[in-house]
């Protein structure tokens, strides 16, 4: 019976992928189902077309793409996690005293605030056009210098508005309270313990091996198509690697970090750095008006979610603005992973925001989950 339904569901999505690369929403993609316990869980892992509209190399299981924004719950908010265990910082500090140079305009801003999109920060900020005039060494203060600067667009806790900057701001707090690069500490404290190294990581701008890497788009600033430099402006201003953007991965490397996320949240597994426990905290939707924000994981919206109609509403996900997303479902023991690279050639093709949904309604309904 699991196998008709795993049948089904390879099935109905070879034909919504082929109809979606035809009508043009990605040249190619890849995408990953985990579902059910441990002990009955299988995984079903299908590639679809090529990483360019030219046809040259057709998508495969190790086929890496640039993560986006998945940067933000898989890497930036992991570290803070990191950090609360070693002590090293609560999520009730405030950044003015953890840059006590900013003084006044942080006076307000907790950790937790800018973890769930509520620190009063703009959506975002085209910070590279100052930034990339600067010698390197200098353009991660002034950035912060910046981020202080920032004009608030509410009061800190009274709404939320999904923002870069915040995050931006964090990928800065991990660096300065481990004392490490950002992404020499995502590789040691969460990855390394998890043999995920070669799966999920940052990626310094042009070293990816051009073939293994699905381009995203032809970007004005640097006037050549991207491929294994990181698509975002504000991530490339500061080295390819920061708090909101800069990850790159396989669908093998986004699976397994959900899975061990979802055996984590389940109590079936403890990460040696971080606290099970301050996990579950962290995917518990936030008492914030209007908003859908647990602590750096979203949760399902109650209409128009890019998870479809059936997600469970303690489910946490993210998307990122490449064309990338992933979906856990802790009611169901699953865990939905989608890889494209939609921006290519040009980030103005959206139409992915119709396609995400109908993929995890097509998996839910193939499963019987629904």
């Amino acid at each position: 019976m699991e196998d008709n339904k795993n049948n089904i569901l390879i099935s109905r999505c070879y034909e919504i992928f082929s109809a979606a690369i035809h009508s043009r929403t990605f040249p190619g993609a890849v995408m990953a189902v985990l579902c059910g316990p441990p002990e009955k869980r299988k995984r079903i892992i299908q590639t679809y077309g090529h990483t360019t509209y030219s046809q040259e190399n057709p998508v495969h299981k190790g086929t890496v793409y640039d993560l986006a924004s998945l940067t933000k719950p898989l890497a930036t908010t992991l570290a803070i996690l990191v950090l609360l265990k070693e002590r090293l910082l609560q999520l009730s500090d405030l950044i003015a005293d953890i840059f006590p140079q900013l003084g006044t305009p942080m006076r307000l801003i907790s950790i937790k605030d800018i973890l769930c999109h509520s620190a009063g920060f703009p959506a975002h900020q085209p910070y590279y056009l100052e930034l990339c005039k600067l010698a390197e060494e200098k353009r991660k203060d002034v950035l912060l210098s910046l981020l202080a600067a920032e004009p608030k667009a509410y009061e800190p806790g009274s709404t939320s508005i999904y923002s870069d900057l915040g995050f931006m701001l964090l990928g800065l707090i991990v660096e300065k309270k481990s004392g490490q690069e950002l992404a020499e500490f995502f590789r040691e404290k969460i990855t390394e313990p998890l043999g995920l190294t070669e799966g999920i990581f940052y990626g310094p701008d042009g070293s990816e091996d051009m073939e293994k890497c699905a381009p995203t788009e032809d970007c004005p600033l640097r006037q050549r198509i991207l491929c294994g430099e990181v698509s975002d402006e504000n991530a490339h201003a500061l080295g390819g690697v920061a708090g909101h953007a800069g990850l790159f991965g396989t669908i093998e490397g986004v699976l397994d970090m959900g899975v061990h996320l979802l055996d984590q949240w389940q109590g079936r597994e403890e990460h040696p750095n971080y606290l099970a426990s301050d996990l579950r905290r962290f995917l518990t939707r936030q008492d914030i008006p209007g908003s859908t924000w647990a602590l750096g994981f979203d949760t399902p919206s109650h209409i128009g979610s890019s998870g479809g109609r059936y997600l469970a509403p303690t489910s946490v996900g993210h998307l990122g603005f490449t064309g990338t997303s992933f979906w856990i479902d802790p009611t169901r023991d699953l865990v939905m992973v989608l890889l494209s690279n939609r921006v290519h050639p040009s980030r103005e093709n959206i139409q992915i925001k119709q396609f995400r949904p109908l993929f995890h309604e097509t998996v839910m309904e193939s499963l019987g989950l629904v």
